[in-house]
């Protein structure tokens, strides 16, 4: 079964030690974040040099902060590193973090996105001609191209974003769209797939699981719900990828969170979002939920994000149980 964990801060515990263990519970494959503290790519190459058979992907990296043509290089670096093991995972990132980290202006993300996908194809595209790209806001000239082509997924919420999956993408990488509603969403994709003359069904669905594990299962449906207050009040494209399910929950925790009561956006987490944004409970429930949506889901490969606010305990918990050679 393939089931994927993502690779965070798991407080001093190494990175490239979480991976080797995850090699070894037999998840499909470890995907590295990267916001702010450490390079997502530094942490892939290590984890590429210390381990042989696991996929590694990026997830993500954002499309404002390098040029494609850096992103084209990275990606062809990681796939060598790897022999062949590396997915390149894009995303739009967020204004918060394009323009207060990054200093750039959050401008058009999703023509960004579409532009910096079809250029990195064409640096990597292996034919060795020049590069030429004219596109509305970005372009190239006279650089031949790497002989690289590696797998790419793009994180996209909203209908446009979407569309950019279907017309350019390997696969998608949702994140809070409820899972009972995702087939109806990537109806956008395949919609647009099928505009390129694409078959749909070789885009690979990887969507973001949210999970956490413990005997405690108020413990674990605690962690969950602080994860879904934080990405609903603090974000407006999640907010509205959780509202095609929830939208008066999603707009009561958005309120709460404005105001700055983490504690009542939390509170306003029903037990109905947990289950249809991610899997929460004893390592029996959990499992059990998370085989049920892979069943009833067009899920093709899962990743497993465990919440930050999660103890060592859970994350330890959460990282056993749902390994797929438990699934």
């Amino acid at each position: 079964m393939d089931v994927g964990l993502m690779v965070t801060s798991f407080g001093e515990v190494d990175q490239a030690d979480v991976a080797v263990r995850a090699e070894e519970r037999e998840y499909d494959a470890v995907w590295v974040g990267e916001l702010w503290g450490a390079s997502g790519v530094v942490q892939l190459t290590e984890m590429a040099c210390r381990t042989e058979e696991i996929e590694l992907g990026s997830a993500i990296l954002n499309v404002y902060s390098r040029t494609p043509a850096v992103l084209a290089m990275t990606a062809t670096s990681l796939s060598r590193a790897s022999n062949g093991r590396f997915t390149l995972g894009l995303g739009t990132s967020t204004p918060k973090a394009v323009e207060d980290l990054h200093g750039r202006s959050f401008d058009r993300p999703v023509r960004r996105a579409h532009e910096t996908i079809e250029l990195i194809r064409r640096f990597t595209a292996g034919d060795g001609d020049p590069v030429s790209y004219e596109g509305e806001l970005l372009s190239a000239a006279d650089f031949p191209s790497l002989d690289a082509p590696v797998p790419i997924y793009h994180a996209g919420l909203g209908p446009a974003n979407r569309r950019v999956v279907g017309r350019l993408c390997d696969g998608w990488i949702p994140h809070n769209i409820p899972f009972s509603h995702l087939d109806e969403a990537f109806e956008e994709v395949a919609d647009a797939a099928r505009e390129r003359d694409r078959d749909p069904d070789e885009i690979t669905i990887a969507p973001y699981v949210p999970s956490a594990v413990s005997e405690n299962p108020k413990e674990a449906r605690d962690t969950l719900r602080q994860h879904i207050a934080y990405y609903v009040g603090s974000g407006d494209g999640y907010r509205r990828a959780v509202s095609m399910t929830f939208p008066d929950e999603a707009e009561r925790i958005a309120e709460a969170w404005r105001r700055g009561d983490t504690g009542g956006a939390t509170a306003a987490v029903t037990d109905e979002m947990l289950a249809d944004l991610g899997v929460a409970g004893t390592p029996e429930q959990a499992r059990d939920h998370l085989r049920t949506l892979l069943a009833e889901t067009g899920i093709d490969r899962p990743i497993i994000v465990i919440p930050e606010p999660a103890s060592s305990s859970v994350t330890e918990t959460t990282i056993h149980e749902l390994a797929p050679a438990r699934l």
